[in-house]
């Protein structure tokens, strides 16, 4: 169960909850602790794969969309 709402040291940066957890999904994970593994690699091979997927779209949230559209108006003309 994701655990970003409960209380943390807040560290600022976008979706710090979310990388949180998935730092700790990573950390106890039986990838890293049994097979001594590195956490990078535990994720490459598909752990904690709704954690991963929920940072990576709340990144993308933070992407301007108004922003885009202006950048391809102006390549436009």
């Amino acid at each position: 169960m994701p655990k970003y709402y409960e209380d943390k040291e807040e560290d600022g940066r976008a979706c710090g909850g979310v990388r949180e957890d998935l730092r700790q999904c990573l950390l106890e994970s039986p990838c890293v602790l049994q097979e001594n593994k590195s956490p990078k690699q535990c994720l490459r091979e598909g752990h904690c794969r709704s954690l991963q997927m929920t940072f990576f779209a709340c990144k993308r949230s933070m992407v301007s969309v108004c922003g885009v559209f202006s950048a391809i108006d102006r390549d436009a003309f």
